[in-house]
């Protein structure tokens, strides 16, 4: 017998949870979209992490002979109105656009939890005070609400960040919100409630890991949302300031010479929509595979 027969015999738990993982895996599998989301969302982040490998050519290295060129053996997607490689400063591009996606959303997911459940559980003026401050929040558009945090933080990389993750925060605090109020009368909250658990345990033990896929999933769509976010703050010039390559500041820098080198704006937006077509699949696929009701149980 090998060795992973004999553990799986001495603990039968372990197969159970075997077993589930590959249903779960199965399951992705059976959705052929989230599986060509995933593979394009995991292309994207290893040429976001390998830019300087990748990168033919400096992307702020400027070349006043080369301006404006079309494709060209040495310059794929051509060049722009200073004579930067446009393949280059699409490729770095990908790093802001990915880190400002990942990091806002996931603090947006720590904060817009926490007061959720927070809200939920305790209710009261508790919860009243926090809800009302997420629903003036989700007021305003996304774009206004981060135009008008911009305009107090400034802009810059970090900025960007906490300005995208506080739009991002009602989000996730209204989610959080609604699954606990699910699960607070539910038979294990309140056997743990009557042995004596804190509300840290009980929220972090048995509550948060019953609410962390809905979080996962939403948290895998709304990333592209604040890519998108980004995008659209660098265009109108409250984004990460030349020149330093965005792929929202190549968009509004292409409007410019649109007509000679249409190329600048269109693999730029290009770049954002695959992004954001990825990860909006490979949400779809990650709610398929958590979901008991959609893997057919």
């Amino acid at each position: 017998m090998s060795e992973i027969q004999e553990q799986l015999t001495l603990n039968p738990g372990m197969a159970v949870e075997i077993s589930q993982r590959r249903r779960m895996w199965a399951a992705f599998r059976r959705n052929k979209t989230a599986m060509v989301g995933g593979i394009m969302a995991v292309i994207i982040v290893l040429v976001a992490i390998f830019a300087p490998l990748l990168s033919p050519y400096d992307p702020l290295e400027q070349d006043s002979l080369t301006r404006l060129t079309g494709s060209t053996a040495e310059n794929w997607l051509g060049t722009d109105d200073f004579g930067r490689d446009v393949l280059s400063r699409i490729v770095w591009g990908s790093r802001v656009s990915l880190v400002i996606g990942f990091f806002s959303v996931l603090m947006g997911m720590i904060v817009g939890t926490g007061m959720g459940m927070v809200a939920g559980y305790y209710g009261g003026k508790i919860e009243t005070m926090i809800m009302r401050a997420v629903d003036v929040l989700m007021c305003f558009p996304d774009l206004i609400l981060a135009i008008a945090v911009t305009a107090v933080l400034g802009a810059n990389l970090a900025n960007l960040i906490i300005t995208i993750a506080i739009v991002m925060t009602p989000r996730f605090a209204r989610l959080a919100h609604g699954q606990l109020l699910k699960m607070k009368e539910s038979e294990y909250v309140v056997a743990a409630q009557a042995i004596g658990a804190k509300v840290p345990r009980i929220i972090v033990r048995h509550i948060f890991p019953n609410i962390f896929g809905d979080l996962l999933v939403a948290g895998t769509l709304w990333v592209g949302v604040a890519i998108r976010l980004e995008a659209n703050l660098a265009f109108i010039g409250l984004g990460v300031q030349p020149p330093t390559p965005t792929w929202g500041n190549m968009i509004r820098e292409g409007v410019d010479v649109l007509i000679n080198a249409p190329g600048i704006s269109i693999f730029s937006g290009l770049s954002i929509l695959i992004t954001i077509l990825a990860f909006n699949t490979l949400g779809d696929g990650i709610r398929d595979m958590i979901d008991p009701r959609l893997r057919g149980e």
